[in-house]
């Protein structure tokens, strides 16, 4: 296998899809940065890491393969969710642009709630073989979990040296008021080849002003990617795209400046700014609201108008 700067260097990238969309997440509602993963952007970067480390240039180091290993709703829960199957078909097309491929397993129902089963091993054992196959001088794992080890362990047998993007954060949610910690695995940390301390790494980029990772994130001009869910874009109608009648549902839920209403059939989303009479920090999930119905530019049904129901006491 390669390992020198006269020859260039194959690549493959492989993602824990839970873990990566716990950081993507986590960058754009949490950090102050408020902004996703770029996919493109993390590919670039990765090329640079390889290059720095292998004594060789960005351009010869090839990522051939890129792959996304996560959990799925069926069709029928993701319905049940507030625009997730719209969520799921963008997020396909955000991955499908940047060269990865996707593999999902079904979510299970356990003891009454949905669960992951069975993607770690997936992933081990796609990873595996494909290193068999493709003979990769680096594998890139997306990951942070110690049940990666014996893969990592694997890998190198073969002759094949890994490399690890790994964050550490903690922070306390906001609704809950509970904290949240994401740690890396010692275990996975110490066994790969070159890991990589991305929390640290990511603030010290943006401090310093530093292209390559503020290219690791989406631009506000950007497409709305990542992790199955999309950054609410400014909704634009004019006054034809607004029907007369008030309708009444509740709210389902609420997000930072946006928020979805019940309604058939795929429910309604909403902006703070279309609110009337009611802050949205004041909206609570169950409340009673009226609204118009409107279309956006895209041609999706949207609610406007939109008035809090109060309750005579």
């Amino acid at each position: 296998m390669a390992s020198n700067g006269n020859l260039a260097l194959k690549v493959g990238v492989f993602y824990d899809g839970s873990y990566f969309s716990h950081i993507s997440n986590y960058y754009n509602y949490v950090h102050a940065h408020r902004r996703r993963i770029h996919i493109g952007g993390l590919h670039d970067y990765v090329r640079h890491m390889i290059a720095d480390r292998e004594r060789t240039e960005p351009g010869l180091c090839h990522i051939i393969d890129a792959h996304f290993f996560r959990g799925r709703f069926s069709a029928k829960d993701a319905n049940e969710k507030a625009n997730q199957l719209y969520y799921d078909r963008v997020f396909d097309e955000v991955l499908m642009y940047n060269g990865v491929q996707t593999h999902y397993l079904p979510v299970k129902d356990q003891n009454g709630r949905k669960r992951e089963k069975g993607v770690d091993v997936l992933m081990a054992l796609e990873t595996y073989e494909l290193c068999m196959l493709k003979r990769y001088d680096i594998v890139v794992l997306i990951a942070g979990d110690g049940d990666h080890v014996p893969l990592v362990r694997k890998i190198h047998a073969l002759g094949c040296k890994t490399m690890l993007l790994a964050w550490d954060f903690e922070f306390t949610d906001e609704e809950s008021g509970m904290p949240q910690v994401t740690r890396t695995s010692n275990d996975l940390w110490n066994e790969v080849s070159y890991p990589m301390a991305m929390h640290d790494r990511i603030d010290e980029g943006l401090k310093d002003q530093d292209a390559l990772v503020e290219e690791l994130f989406v631009t506000r001009e950007g497409p709305r990617e990542e992790e199955g869910r999309v950054e609410p874009v400014t909704a634009r109608y004019t006054e034809e795209d607004i029907d007369d009648e008030r309708h009444r549902s509740t709210i389902m839920s609420l997000h930072k400046g946006y928020g979805f209403i019940r309604y058939p059939d795929n429910n309604l989303f909403f902006l703070h700014g279309d609110l009337q009479d009611v802050d949205f920090a004041d909206l609570m999930v169950d409340d009673e609201v009226e609204f118009n119905l409107g279309v956006n530019d895209k041609g999706q049904r949207i609610a406007l108008n939109i008035t809090r129901v109060t309750v005579d006491a």
